[in-house]
């Protein structure tokens, strides 16, 4: 009989054992290997991290420059405001964070997410603005709840004002928020989410000035975003103050002339180009775009029928009628084509190519003469010349005084406008170009564009008796009081062919005769102010639809245009004024201009 075991086996446990062992001590050594790699691989990755969450960078935005008219009137300013943003990479979960804001500041949760989703592809540190403007009661509520959310961000920042409103509008232009192309353009350096930059007039074509540099404050915080202390701040230089061109009374005058009218207006230096006043209406109110736009709502105003945001001054296109005579005579001066005695005769109506062509006086002004031509905006005159002239030397001429090329005004998005000749309708409308398609060219009237601004830098060549002037707004600017203004100077420049002089003096005749002598523009005469000037009535549409309209009761009144210059022998104003649907120049356009002149003569006239 075998003896009983006086021991347990232990042997499987020491196998057990042995395998816990091996394993504790694999888990040991690759915590080992994983604290090496933390500390030593990626020491500088994981502080970086640290100093983040620690320190906060700031950036501090400059005051942006005041815009102010020549006499110092302020046009734009600046006032205290806050705004909020968001800070992703504080937030353990972006969407109930979103859910929790929306909540504090009493906003759609859907237009917290569609900002954040506009900026997504920026880091996450970087903040985003997810509501601007914010009221003192607003405020107070996300200072009460800071440490509850130290997700969001509270800073403040100047808001864009326009103390008058509407005036000058289209000249001033207006911020929006820098969109995301924008921040990724290397232009655009320095700027950060959710900063409002200049997008129309001279709000954006002078951004570099106005803007300023941002500084830098660089912040403790504690875990939940709290501020412990500032150093290391780097301070922000303010935008540029920028003096203006404009004379305020002179705008305002040519804004009342045009409120509730479609057209625009300008009104020029004859010698520096200063531009005392542009306007153009429908107007807008760039108080309006401080806030930022919803994209819907920003396509409701892109969309408005009435095109409020088109500056017409230096973007609408417009047959120039009538004003075009006084080139169509120059050029065939200068070709030698007539002279001041040659003439012709009116009848009402005439046959050129077999097809009938009208003036617009039905009874005719029977012989005309280059004088009385343009006095009396003679047609039938201006047919013959212009059938004479030829369409290329028309347009060679229409180039040399500036139309189909931008003025050069500092003003962003000016339109070149359109002065037609056979390679352009070849290349546009793939056909050749017809005999009798000058017809219509000579008297203003056809395919030829032009812009207001365009007609007044015209006017300037023939003021000036061959030299024209460069449109300009930018009058001076300082960085500071102690650095003095920052004068621009502008001169005459000479156009790119030699007119004879005494050629000006027969065209600018014409002109003195349609104001002082009961010509088409005699509405706009200025008592001893010495006003020449050409009225314009351009079709908007042909005469045969016209015909058809008023025998169904409809009447289409032509667009009402009126340019010229004052005083006649030593120039120093310059108007252009359109107004669209306005009727005949003389009745309408001249009358407004008048007011215009006046104005000028009683402020400035030596």
């Amino acid at each position: 009989m075998k003896s009983p075991r006086i021991y347990e086996d232990l042997s499987l446990i020491r196998r057990r054992s042995k395998f816990v062992f091996t394993l504790i001590k694999i888990i040991f050594l690759l915590l080992l290997v994983y604290f090496w790699k933390v500390q030593v691989i990626d020491h500088q990755k994981y502080w970086k991290k640290s100093e983040a969450n620690r320190i906060r960078r700031l950036p501090i935005s400059p005051q942006r420059g005041l815009v102010l008219d020549r006499e110092g009137n302020i046009l734009a300013k600046n006032i205290a405001s806050f705004k909020v943003s968001i800070i992703r990479e504080k937030c353990e979960d972006l969407q109930e964070s979103c859910q929790r804001i929306s909540q504090l500041l009493d906003m759609d949760v859907k237009k917290i997410e569609k900002r954040i989703e506009k900026f997504k592809s920026f880091q996450l540190f970087r903040p985003i603005v997810i509501k601007d403007n914010l009221s003192d009661k607003e405020v107070a509520v996300i200072e009460s709840r800071k440490s509850d959310f130290p997700e969001i961000l509270l800073q403040t920042e100047s808001k864009r004002m326009y103390p008058l409103e509407t005036l000058a509008a289209h000249v001033l232009g207006y911020l929006q928020e820098i969109s995301p192309s924008e921040l990724k353009s290397e232009k655009q350096k320095g700027y950060e989410i959710g900063d409002l930059i200049g997008k129309k007039g001279i709000e954006k074509e002078y951004e570099d000035l106005l803007s300023g540099e941002k500084g830098m404050a660089l912040e403790v915080v504690d875990s939940e975003g709290r501020v412990i202390r500032q150093f290391n701040q780097k301070q922000s230089k303010n935008g540029e103050n920028i003096r203006l061109t404009l004379d305020l009374d002179m705008q305002k005058q040519m804004e009342i002339i045009l409120e509730g009218r479609e057209g625009a207006g300008v009104v020029l230096n004859a010698k520096t180009g200063e531009v005392l006043a542009m306007a153009s209406y429908p107007n807008f109110d760039p108080n309006k775009f401080i806030t930022r736009f919803t994209p819907e709502q920003w396509m409701e105003l892109i969309q408005d029928p009435d095109f409020p945001l088109e500056n017409r001054a230096i973007r609408g296109l417009y047959s120039p009628g009538s004003l075009f005579k006084p080139l169509v005579a120059m050029g065939a001066l200068d070709s030698n084509i007539i002279s001041d005695r040659s003439s012709f005769v009116c009848q009402g109506t005439t046959y050129i190519y077999r097809h009938p062509f009208s003036c617009w006086y039905e009874p005719g002004h029977g012989r005309v003469n280059l004088y009385t031509g343009i006095k009396n905006s003679c047609n039938i005159y201006f047919y013959n010349v212009g059938k004479n002239l030829g369409i290329r030397r028309i347009a060679d001429t229409a180039r040399v005084f500036g139309f189909g090329s931008p003025t050069e005004i500092d003003l962003p998005g000016e339109k070149r406008g359109l002065v037609p000749d056979p390679e352009w309708k070849q290349t546009a409308r793939g056909e050749p170009w017809y005999p009798g398609e000058t017809i219509p060219v000579s008297i203003g009237q056809g395919p030829l564009l032009v812009t207001p601004l365009q007609v007044a830098v015209y006017i300037s060549v023939i003021a000036n008796r061959g030299k024209k002037v460069i449109p300009h707004l930018f009058l001076s600017g300082s960085f500071s009081e102690e650095s003095g203004p920052r004068e621009e100077k502008s001169v005459l420049t000479d156009i790119p062919r030699d007119f004879r002089h005494s050629d000006f003096e027969k065209v600018i005749t014409g002109m003195w005769m349609a104001v002082n002598e009961q010509g088409t523009a005699r509405a706009a005469q200025v008592k001893e102010f010495d006003v020449c000037g050409k009225t314009g009535s351009t079709q908007v549409v042909s005469s045969e639809t016209e015909r058809k309209m008023e025998e169904r009761g409809k009447k289409i009144e032509t667009h009402s245009w009126f340019t010229g210059f004052a005083p006649r022998n030593d120039p120093e104003v310059i108007v252009a004024i359109i107004i669209e649907y306005g009727g005949m120049g003389g009745s309408t356009a001249a009358p407004q201009a008048k007011k215009l002149f006046a104005l000028y003569k009683d402020k400035y006239a030596r």
